[in-house]
């Protein structure tokens, strides 16, 4: 729900699943928006090991454990655990070379995941990203964009990361949340604890809640600003801030219906954020 430029990506370690990065927070332009400060970190390579900082921060008696739910995949159930903060090293995903949508401004991206989190299924985790962006009422199918994953060490117009809640406010700066996602210039920021546990009354299953989070902190990526309700019992425009209130609207987390790009007017409502 917020904006940013890029920093820079520095490799601090090789791990199995994809390669380990530690990035640094830094303030960015909003495109529009105010400024905000973000909170300082450290941009050197942290001296602990990886695996044992994973294990530490798993550890943690302040650790969050996710009801069973399916997996991304739509495959066995999985139990995601999470600390408050993360160890802020990232593991970046292996790329997958198809592109995803046949028409548009090709965006490349990179997923990447913070060291601490536990009982995602990665290669589900980067399939369901790519089949929400394919989607018949995805980002993909208007004939304005395309996408493809790209790994470790590649360029990438923007990232995708799934962070525990202390380190989304590191990131997205702006005081502390702990609950929300955010974009920050090219980063697309997904909270772990909406994505394990979703947000009260939403009115729809946590898979959709989870398409309607890549869509809505991807539309950001894409220049989209946040949108309010159409009407009472119309659905809710993709960029409405859906995670803190629909306002009348129901749960809809995708920018097409049928073959029309579905928004609102734009704005944003005073929605107060709910402790985490």
């Amino acid at each position: 729900m917020r904006k940013m430029r890029v920093a820079a990506l520095g490799i601090a370690a090789a791990v199995a699943a994809g390669t380990l990065y530690q990035l640094p927070a830094s303030p960015f332009a909003r495109n529009g928006y105010p400024e905000r400060p973000a909170a300082n970190t450290s941009t050197g390579p942290s001296q602990n090991d990886p695996g044992e900082a994973e294990n530490q921060a798993a550890s943690d008696p302040g650790t969050k454990v996710s009801p069973k739910t399916s997996s991304a995949s739509g495959g066995p159930a999985e139990q995601i655990t999470y600390p408050q903060q993360g160890t802020v090293r990232y593991s970046v995903l292996p790329g997958n070379p198809a592109a995803i949508g046949r028409a548009g401004t090709l965006r490349t991206f990179q997923i990447a995941i913070e060291g601490g989190i536990k009982g995602v299924d990665r290669t589900a985790f980067a399939n369901f990203v790519r089949a929400t962006y394919a989607a018949p009422q995805g980002w993909a199918s208007g004939g304005l964009w395309r996408f493809r994953q790209v790994g470790p060490g590649q360029a990438a117009d923007f990232t995708l990361m799934l962070v525990t809640p202390s380190t989304r406010d590191t990131i997205c700066g702006g005081g502390p949340d702990r609950y929300t996602s955010c974009r920050i210039g090219d980063r697309v920021v997904l909270n772990v604890a909406r994505w394990a546990h979703g947000v009260p009354n939403y009115g729809a299953p946590l898979p959709q809640y989870r398409q309607y989070m890549i869509n809505h902190e991807t539309g950001h990526r894409l220049g989209r600003g946040h949108e309010l309700c159409p009407a009472a019992g119309q659905p809710a425009p993709v960029m409405q801030q859906q995670t803190l209130g629909l306002h009348g609207c129901t749960a809809y987390a995708w920018p097409y219906l049928g073959h029309t790009r579905y928004k609102g007017r734009l704005g944003q409502y005073d929605d107060p954020i709910p402790s985490s």
